[in-house]
């Protein structure tokens, strides 16, 4: 269990034991996601916009949104002057939302944590927002997403605290030890849902690929 105080389907998916049993979840859940996340103040989406503007130009292709869920993110990336985005998500119902918006280039129904199929430095920058999380993707998701990213691109994340304190913040140096990413951004501790009670705390963070 993930210690989680949160209700209905936000409280389940921090509390699924599997990525089969999240896939499910999300899947019955696509249908009234937007609005409920909405009602309860999310920020991860709008601070992850925030700081991919900060460090990747206008323009630059191709992105990953990696955890695109219904594709919040991928339609204000259009708006914002990006214009290939490629959408990853682990639920085909959420995917299916997202194409609804015609924001994305591209569908990949796709877990992280594993190997990923798209080749070495392929996209210029990656953005995954939520996905750093309880129930979610720990630290094993990290990797790949960097390997993805071409030299000079951002990755950029959110992470939750309880991750950030459980090997999150070790690896980054460990990565920045080899020489492979530069911390370019780091944000103070934030509550990502001030309309859910129980939130615990995430940070935002821009990992430049060297």
């Amino acid at each position: 269990m993930s210690g989680s105080r949160h209700d209905g389907a936000l409280g389940a998916v921090y509390d699924a034991k599997d990525a089969g049993e999240v896939a499910a979840l999300y899947d019955r859940w696509s249908e009234t996601y937007d609005q409920e996340m909405a009602l309860a103040g999310y920020r991860h989406p709008s601070i992850c916009l925030a700081l991919l503007s900060r460090h990747l130009p206008r323009g630059a292709s191709p992105l990953l949104d990696a955890g695109a869920g219904t594709g919040l993110i991928g339609e204000w990336l259009g708006i914002m002057g990006y214009p290939h985005v490629e959408a990853l998500d682990i639920s085909e119902g959420m995917l299916a939302k997202a194409a609804g918006k015609g924001a994305y280039r591209a569908f990949h129904r796709l877990a992280l944590g594993g190997p990923l199929p798209f080749a070495d430095g392929h996209f210029a920058g990656i953005v995954s927002a939520g996905v750093f999380t309880s129930g979610h993707v720990g630290v094993e998701g990290l990797d790949e997403l960097i390997r993805i990213c071409r030299p000079g691109g951002a990755v950029v994340l959110t992470v939750k605290n309880t991750l950030w304190d459980g090997g999150f913040s070790a690896r980054i140096a460990d990565l920045e030890g080899q020489g492979l990413v530069a911390r370019a951004e780091e944000t103070e501790p934030y509550v990502s849902m001030p309309g859910e009670a129980g939130t615990v705390p995430s940070r935002g963070l821009v990992l430049r690929r060297m």
